[in-house]
């Protein structure tokens, strides 16, 4: 039943009397339903009060707050912001302490857990707990009190977000939320939560950009604003990395880069050295070599240019690091071999990586990459750095990059490396690089010098031994060097051939033409050439050239200066018209911009106008609407006045204007005010009058009575002047005796304490032993009752799951039994009834046959009727039927051709037994039982056992 309340502090009170019976959800509903109400959309410090109490109870409860906070957002935009500010920040409060709350008693709960037994380190029952829910007690009581805890206060930050997402009054309050939901996934390592608030915060500056003309939006171009975003991301950038979460790290720094490019403007340099130094362990973590070396070039110079507490071991050390960062990246180009589309992907991602790193790529120079190796250490060595490296950093530049020692280069490298493994520590002077270690860059440093190492003995052998390569590089196991070099001949950096049949290694061979022969051979002739004339001298002889052509040498000069004023002049051409080209396509450009840039400010005009014309209709209309509504108001009360005094409607039952309405209620408001002010002339003249007549009848009489109660007062305050002074002195004279008679009872006073209170010590002290002693033995008897009552626990449930078994298995034996019965049962009843059936069957067919031969005789003397002949053949035929066998009863064939040998075939045998077919095509005489059974009811004698196989007798 939904309840309207006329006043928000009677919901106020109904909530606490709710609340006082122990309903809280009631409660929550009464509070819920006020606040989402139409009806109170008007501030007032009431309404503030109640979404305190809102928040309190949506936090003990577990719900959600954000229909309360949304309609309570709408009502503090415009009067009073900060009063949302604090209701959000009480309600981010008290869900935070109930989280840590609950984690707390989690935590003292699995103390509590792990000593409840002092003599056992766990109790049975909690190791069979722990076996049959395979969890620990931390994880359940984490399950049951803390989870549900911090879902809810994830929704909250959630919630916070969404409300205060647009609002420009609030952005401080937004991003402190944002920095507290980071430090939340930071602290309980929750990387999926973290990675939906970096989604949610994304989105929030998408949606900003793309509605620009919100009302309450926050300014990017503002200082504070773009300072705070910046803030929140580089704080997102921290924890991504903490969490090692690289993938959202580098969605970060996209972001970053993104709101850098937004506002055209770059970030304070503390910003970027926080920004170049996670660049570095993000290109790191994801095998980037010569991105992460590029980002340590940014971040040297950063720290060079601005840090001005770098002393020289940091930047030795950070140094070292862009050194040996550069060295690590592959000496080979991986696009070497790669089709046209991964080419262009390739340069898509080059462009990509070094607008993040802060190089600008040139669209012009497609023939050579910009971000390359070559071109890193070309910038290394001509910025300086390599003088401020440490030693064996230089060092192992040097012996890298510029020496060839096909043979020493490994033994020359090991110990450097082993130098440069034991080289890093913490910085002094950059908080942005709270430690430094070039260990992790020994193992690219290791590849590199094997690499380099194979390139220069590639140069001078042919073939090698497995052996003897491996002896060269020791600090490589030769997978790993077989590994590297697979990938160096991929890309084109050697040219090798593994025989592991041979147990050699084959370097391609190499002919004169090539570069490191044709090098070596020509510093060979030349050293030749000058060791040879200083030995010999060449005499100066004049050449034959010179005889027949005298002016050659001067044609030659000539012709050479011809062509290379030619060529300067084809150049200055060349560069010319580049230039002329650059120069118009600047123009082009500036055009373009310009144009665009008038373009870009015509639209934002035009959407300004639009802006500014739609909210003056708005206005106005909303000033019309509420004019009409105050002259209805007026009407109707000047109506229902006039309808008190018997008037007259005004203009009943015709049609009004709202020019009419407002001219008519002011008329009549003016008639009204007029009769009002001569009625209160009236009125106020009248009251004088009265009021002066009163002041000058009471005047005298006023007079009187005050001098009256002055003198009364006056003998009154000197009456009891006199009592005071003389009660005083009484009491000051009853004080002193009375100290008089004490002071003799002061001493025995004391010595009465001091023995009153060692008495009770000694009380004291002897019931605190008595109870200390009675508490011990309490303790050991409630231990010795556990261990009992643990041991008979124990012993009964091993008993009860004894007999539960041995219960089971009786079952199960007893099922068994049955079913064996059953089975046994069933088979049985089966042959029988195969028996009775076959049984059945055989009957049948002795009746069949018996009935066949009673009819035969019949037929035969019907058909031979009448005459001697008749009688001879029946007086012939009456012994043969007197000798077979009487009807109803069966006999054995051979029974049947022992009686009628000598006799002509009887009816019975020619009908039973005359051929093969006819006994085949009878399925009893194929029929042939092991146990051969009697039958029953046919025969006797040596005829009670008979067979049913004449067909395979025969």
């Amino acid at each position: 039943m939904t309840t309207a309340f006329a006043k928000p502090e009677n919901a106020l009170k109904r909530a606490d009397e709710l609340l006082n019976v122990g309903q809280k959800q009631e409660a929550w509903d009464t509070i819920h339903r006020l606040i989402t109400s139409r009806r109170y959309r008007a501030w007032t410090k009431t309404l503030e009060r109640i979404m305190f109490k809102y928040i309190e109870l949506c936090v003990e409860m577990r719900k959600g707050a954000r229909d309360g906070l949304n309609q309570y957002r709408i009502m503090c935009q415009q009067v009073n912001v900060s009063s949302l500010e604090e209701v959000i920040k009480h309600f981010m409060h008290l869900s935070t302490e109930r989280a840590e709350l609950a984690r707390s008693q989690a935590d003292a709960l699995e103390e509590a857990l792990d000593v409840d037994d002092l003599e056992a380190d766990r109790r049975p029952e909690d190791l069979m707990l722990s076996y049959v829910s395979g969890q620990k007690g931390k994880d359940r009581s984490d399950r049951e009190l803390v989870t549900p805890w911090f879902k809810f206060l994830w929704e909250t930050y959630r919630t916070v977000l969404e409300i205060l997402r647009n609002n420009s009054k609030l952005e401080a309050l937004y991003a402190m939320t944002a920095h507290r939901a980071f430090q939340f996934c930071r602290q309980y390592k929750r990387t999926t939560e973290f990675r939906r608030l970096c989604e949610i915060i994304r989105n929030h500056l998408v949606n900003l950009n793309k509605y620009r003309d919100q009302r309450d939006r926050p300014d990017l171009s503002a200082p504070e604003s773009l300072q705070l975003f910046l803030d929140t991301r580089f704080e997102q950038l921290k924890i991504a990395t903490e969490l090692e979460l690289w993938q959202e790290a580098f969605r970060s720094v996209e972001d970053i880069h993104g709101l850098m490019c937004m506002v055209k403007k770059q970030p304070k340099p503390s910003l970027l050295v926080v920004y170049y130094a996670k660049l570095t362990e993000i290109f790191w973590m994801s095998s980037s070599h010569l991105y992460h070396a590029y980002a340590w070039l940014k971040l040297f110079s950063f720290q060079k240019s601005f840090n001005k507490n770098l002393t020289q071991k940091d930047l030795q050390l950070i140094a070292s690091a862009v050194v040996l960062a550069a060295l690590s990246v592959p000496p080979y180009n991986r696009g070497h071999g790669t089709s046209h589309v991964e080419q262009e992907n390739g340069k898509e991602r080059n462009s990509r990586m070094a607008n993040l790193i802060g190089f600008i790529l040139d669209p012009k120079l497609e023939g050579r990459e910009v971000l390359s190796r070559s071109s890193l250490l070309s910038e290394v060595a001509s910025k300086g750095i390599l003088s401020c490296v440490m030693p064996e950093v230089k060092d192992l530049y040097y012996l890298l990059e510029l020496e060839f020692l096909p043979l020493d280069l490994a033994s020359k490298v090991q110990p450097l490396l082993s130098k440069i493994s034991k080289i890093g520590g913490k910085l002094s002077s950059a908080s942005s690089l709270p430690e430094v270690q070039l260990s992790q860059y020994v193992s690219a440093l290791e590849k590199l010098a094997a690499l380099r190492l194979l390139k220069q003995v590639s140069e001078v052998y042919q073939t090698m031994k497995i052996d003897s390569l491996c002896k060269m590089i020791p600090f490589v196991e030769f997978s790993f060097l077989e590994k590297i070099s697979m990938d160096a001949v991929k890309y084109n950096f050697l040219s090798m051939k593994i025989d592991h049949i041979k147990n050699a290694v084959i370097f391609s061979s190499m002919d004169i033409e090539a570069e490191g022969f044709r090098g070596q051979l020509m510093f060979l002739a030349e050293l030749l050439n000058k060791s040879r004339a200083m030995i010999h001298r060449p005499e100066e002889k004049a050449s034959k050239i010179g005889l027949v052509l005298p002016g050659l040498s001067e044609t030659v000069e000539k012709e050479h200066k011809r062509l290379l004023a030619r060529k300067s002049i084809i150049e200055k051409r060349k560069e010319e018209q580049e230039r002329l080209l650059l120069e118009m396509e600047r123009e082009e450009e500036t055009k373009r911009l310009k144009l665009q840039k008038l373009t870009e400010e015509a639209e934002q005009k035009r959407l300004a106008s639009e802006y500014e014309q739609r909210k003056n209709q708005r206005i106005l209309k909303e000033i019309e609407e509420r004019e009409l509504e105050e002259a209805q108001a007026l009407l109707q009360e000047a109506e229902k006045r006039s309808k008190k005094k018997g008037k007259k409607p005004v203009l009943e039952g015709e049609k009004v204007t709202k020019q009419t309405l407002m001219e008519l209620a002011l008329s009549e408001q003016l008639r009204e005010r007029l009769e009002m002010e001569k009625k209160l002339q009236k009125l106020v003249k009248t009251m004088d009058f009265l009021e002066r007549a009163k002041r000058e009848e009471a005047a005298l009489l006023i007079e009187s009575a005050f001098q009256h109660r002055l003198i009364e007062e006056k003998i009154l305050h000197e009456r009891e002047q006199r009592q005071e002074i003389e009660l005083s002195r009484e009491r000051h004279d009853g004080d002193l005796k009375e100290k008089k008679r004490l002071v003799r009872m002061f001493e025995h006073k004391h010595q009465f304490q001091d023995k009153v209170m060692n008495r009770r010590q000694t009380e004291y002290d002897r019931l605190k032993t008595e109870r200390a002693e009675r508490i011990n033995h309490i303790l050991q008897q409630r231990r010795q009752e556990m261990e009992i009552k643990r041991k008979m626990l124990f012993f009964l449930k091993s008993e009860e799951q004894r007999l539960k078994k041995l219960q089971e298995e009786e079952e199960a034996r007893k099922h068994e039994e049955a079913e064996r019965q059953k089975k046994e049962a069933a088979e049985h009843q089966a042959k029988l009834d195969r028996i009775a059936e076959k049984q059945r069957q055989r009957e049948q067919e002795i009746e069949e046959r018996l009935r066949k031969s009673s009819d035969g005789p019949a037929r035969h003397s019907d058909l031979n009727g009448g005459g001697s002949g008749s009688d001879s053949r029946t007086s012939a035929t009456a012994p043969a039927a007197s000798a077979g066998p009487p009807l109803g009863r069966y006999v054995p064939k051979f029974k049947q051709r022992l009686d009628n040998s000598g006799q002509g075939p009887t009816p019975d045998s020619m009908q039973w037994g005359n051929g093969r077919a006819d006994e085949r095509s009878q399925p009893s005489d194929r029929w042939r039982s092991d146990d051969r059974r009697p039958t029953y009811g046919f025969g006797g004698g040596s005829g009670s056992r008979s067979s049913w196989s004449s067909s395979s007798g025969r």
